[in-house]
């Protein structure tokens, strides 16, 4: 299989993961008259491809470990049973955040779920694998919080006159940071315990689980949105192939960061890995500013929140990639 042969490489590939786990949504911006609970089979399907894809290609040749079919051979059960599962958490935590979105708008949903995601998961994490500096990784861990707070007041600048913010909104959001910071050490323990998985067929499994998951929680919010009417599924069938292939294109997207964050984190730990993949949200203002135009009518100090946290981000990302050395 491949794997990064120097810290250059690993830093870029988490860089890499953080860009296509920003990017993905992207997608869902083209789709017409297409709920996202429909788009979201679309895209799950999309992570599976790009994942066993990456196990199948670069996971099976090369001179270094063992090929993605041997490795599944040889694990621990236990190993591919926590991949599942981290899967199944993950899509589960990402599913509330567009709920807690829609509630409580980017500018809470943001700060809150990814806020607790990134400091519960690489304190978790660290504690399971312990590679780093923690000093350096607490102060990039910071950073990566003031660079999301940044992000959010950012966004409620542009929003005149924006609501007030419900307890549902401020629970989803919460349970969606307590889940999506609860699912990387369950793929810490499945590299480093036992006959370990390598990162394509954490990355494969990991697919599966998040593709088990929308048969419960998906299929749950169809019937019973936190937001909105129930969704039909007979509009899955309805709608036409464009909607179809730009959900495939975004999971084939967020597969690729998600590989590429398995792959990095082999070499650099866990926690270096997850940390900086999960600056994803400043990717994802990025396009908002240079693409979507999204604050082209922003005012002065909405502007400076986000010239304050693309700093940060740089920031973050830097101190977080010396903790590797310290």
């Amino acid at each position: 299989m491949y794997s990064p042969a120097t810290l250059s490489a690993a830093l870029l590939m988490t860089m890499l993961s953080a860009v296509f786990w920003g990017s993905w949504a992207n997608t869902y911006k083209g789709v017409k008259n297409y709920p996202f609970e429909l788009f979201y089979w679309d895209y799950i399907a999309g992570v599976i491809l790009c994942s066993f894809g990456f196990a199948l290609t670069l996971g099976s040749f090369g001179g270094t470990g063992e090929s993605f079919l041997t490795n599944l051979h040889l694990t621990d059960g236990s190993n591919i049973f926590f991949a599942l599962v981290a899967g199944f958490i993950f899509n589960a935590a990402n599913l509330l955040l567009v709920a807690g979105i829609d509630i409580a708008g980017l500018s809470i949903a943001f700060p809150i779920a990814i806020g607790i995601a990134v400091v519960e998961g690489v304190l978790l994490s660290y504690a399971l694998q312990p590679r780093g500096s923690a000093l350096y990784l607490a102060i990039g861990i910071t950073l990566a919080i003031v660079a999301i707070v940044c992000d959010a007041k950012a966004y409620r600048r542009l929003i005149a006159g924006a609501k007030s913010v419900s307890r549902k909104g401020i629970l989803v959001n919460v349970s969606s940071g307590l889940l999506m910071g609860a699912f990387a050490p369950f793929v810490t323990r499945s590299l480093t315990s036992g006959h370990p998985l390598t990162p394509y067929s954490i990355a494969a499994l990991f697919s599966v689980g998040a593709f088990l998951c929308c048969f419960v929680v998906n299929v749950y919010f169809m019937k019973h949105p936190l937001v909105g009417s129930p969704v039909p599924f007979s509009g899955f069938w309805k709608t036409g192939s464009r909607n179809h292939l730009l959900g495939i294109a975004g999971g084939i997207i967020w597969g690729a960061g998600g590989c590429f964050n398995f792959i990095a984190a082999g070499f650099v730990g866990v926690p270096i890995s997850y940390a900086i993949g999960q600056s994803a949200p400043m990717i994802a203002a990025l396009w908002g500013v240079l693409v979507w135009k999204e604050f082209a009518a922003a005012d002065k100090i909405a502007r400076l929140y986000l010239t304050f946290m693309f700093l940060c981000y740089i920031a973050a990302v830097s101190v977080i990639a010396l903790a590797y050395r310290a």
